[in-house]
């Protein structure tokens, strides 16, 4: 495990920034999973389960997949925010903060579905019973807490670690 988690960890950063092109956007998707993994320390704290190897690859599982989120949420969120200012429209932190809670919200919906084809897929096997039932319940457990946590906390943190990094830069751009 003192080789798995910081190589996945590498291995997300690589990928993330491939993916944005830029280490701010890097930085924001990694310091908001460690939210989306709170929820996934207390699922198993509430049914009592150790942190095994497979829980710990269901942790893994879910920050990879939180990652992966939490780019589409920046996606959105750029898209807004050039939006507002290819029109104009952003001309003060006020408007940046509205063109950031617009794409926001464009990004409820398809974060819900997702969470429920999850959740649909991973709630029947931690109630299954059988061979492996097991070890899939620790894998699937933390999973579990961290997309519900994920859900709540990616519409609240992405927006608002956003607004912070282009706030500094709206200030620049307004003098």
């Amino acid at each position: 495990m003192k080789l798995v988690i910081p190589f996945t960890l590498l291995v997300i950063f690589v990928l993330i920034y491939f993916n944005t092109r830029s280490v701010a956007k890097t930085a924001i998707v990694l310091l908001a999973v460690p939210f989306s993994l709170v929820g996934s320390f207390w699922l198993l704290y509430v049914l009592n389960c150790n942190l095994s190897i497979a829980a710990w690859v269901g942790i893994i599982a879910l920050a990879g997949l939180d990652a992966e989120t939490g780019v589409v949420m920046l996606l959105y969120l750029d898209l807004a925010y050039n939006d507002w200012k290819q029109s104009g429209r952003l001309k003060n932190l006020a408007d940046l903060k509205e063109a950031v809670m617009q794409g926001a919200v464009k990004r409820i919906r398809p974060k819900i579905m997702t969470v429920s084809v999850i959740l649909a897929g991973l709630i029947p096997i931690m109630f299954s019973s059988g061979a492996g039932s097991d070890v899939m319940k620790r894998i699937a457990a933390p999973m579990v807490g961290g997309v519900i946590t994920s859900t709540l906390l990616e519409l609240i943190i992405y927006p608002a670690i956003y607004v912070i990094w282009k706030e500094r830069d709206f200030k620049k751009f307004a003098r």
